[in-house]
């Protein structure tokens, strides 16, 4: 298969057209911006449709009404654009719309700056808007899995009728890469519940507000057992050198790959260091880091943020093992021998403690 160089922000748009995605909403922001760039060229040699909308909120409705008709469709922004859209994605999701939606993330809180970081962790991961809802979150460490993990996206928003979030930092979206592309778009028919305007989808209703509290209680419970349903089945997670692992890293997005170095050149020195890089961070891999909490000896979470992945590495261990911690926010990133040296002091401070 032929692959073709270009940055994670068009992989992204390339790989929901091939999709079958045909309807783009969406206002730029930096580190995000090329992927309305690149939408605005393409969608239309497509047939499909795009909006530059006049403010994040208009965008993320522009999709609930694109959605309530059946059309795969998607926007894209960054930390503060997120935040705009957080009401309009839990209606969304309070209706049991799909849609997909892709965060590439910079340095916050308020407008920050343009540096990529991971601090949307909690707005994204946790369900940012009012209610009890979640998203779930795919994350990228390449360019092909732009490519890759949107197609996914797609998949798993009309499984799930429910939004979906392709979460990558800036890193991601801005690094170019060759990738390789599926062959032909999907056109997926539009499904039962659509609204199309046509007497047989008359009676069909997109509608999150239930005044009735014992039903708008049992829809809840129905929004849980999908929600349970997607951690049973839709868990991603890569791992590498976790067979003898005593030290667990856990980084996602660029800080995957920095980790994969790491643990490389640590083991080249007798170290045993491994990785377990969350794909979907919900559903997380909280099984998996269960099973590893009885082999190794201590995690280490590597993020560019406050900890908020870390807080849910803490969570999944609970307790059976000590989980350290190192951060760079504002838009640095670890650097690999400044990881590697975290590394050894950690080895080092086991060692110590057994004399």
């Amino acid at each position: 298969m032929r692959k073709q160089r270009m940055k994670g922000n068009e992989a992204i748009v390339k790989a929901a057209i091939l999709a079958g995605c045909r309807a783009f909403y969406g206002y730029p922001i930096t580190p995000a911006s090329e992927i309305a760039e690149s939408a605005a060229e393409l969608f239309p040699r497509t047939g499909g449709v795009f909006v530059q909308a006049e403010s994040e909120v208009a965008a993320i409705n522009m999709i609930y009404g694109a959605a309530s008709t059946g059309v795969r469709a998607m926007t894209a922004s960054s930390g503060p654009g997120i935040s705009l859209m957080q009401e309009g994605i839990s209606y969304l999701a309070g209706a049991e719309l799909p849609c997909v939606i892709a965060d590439i993330t910079r340095g916050g809180p308020g407008l920050g700056n343009i540096g990529a970081e991971q601090g949307d962790y909690h707005q994204v991961v946790k369900g940012g808007g009012h209610g009890n809802y979640r998203t779930l979150v795919l994350a990228p460490d390449s360019v092909q899995e732009m490519a890759d993990l949107t197609t996914l996206a797609f998949d798993l928003a009309d499984r799930y009728r429910n939004p979906v979030f392709v979460l990558a930092d800036g890193f991601i979206g801005q690094m170019m890469e060759p990738v390789a592309f599926a062959q032909k778009a999907r056109l997926p028919e539009p499904p039962a519940w659509a609204v199309q305007g046509t007497a047989a989808t008359r009676g069909n209703v997109t509608n999150s507000l239930q005044l009735d509290f014992e039903k708008m209680e049992a829809f809840q419970h129905h929004l849980e057992a999908k929600y349970r349903r997607a951690e049973q089945e839709e868990t991603r997670f890569e791992e590498v050198a976790l067979d003898d692992a005593e030290l667990v890293l856990v980084g996602y997005g660029i800080l995957g790959r920095i980790l994969k170095a790491v643990v490389a050149e640590a083991r080249t020195e007798g170290i045993k260091v491994g990785l377990l890089r969350p794909i979907t961070l919900y559903p997380f891999p909280t099984r998996r880091l269960e099973a590893l909490a009885r082999q190794a000896h201590r995690f280490a979470v590597v993020e560019m943020s406050n900890g908020q992945l870390r807080d849910d590495v803490r969570l999944a261990v609970n307790g059976a093992r000590p989980v350290e911690f190192l951060s760079r926010v504002g838009g640095n990133v670890p650097s690999h021998h400044e990881v590697l040296a975290f590394v050894k002091s950690l080895m080092h401070a086991k060692e110590l403690a057994h004399v």
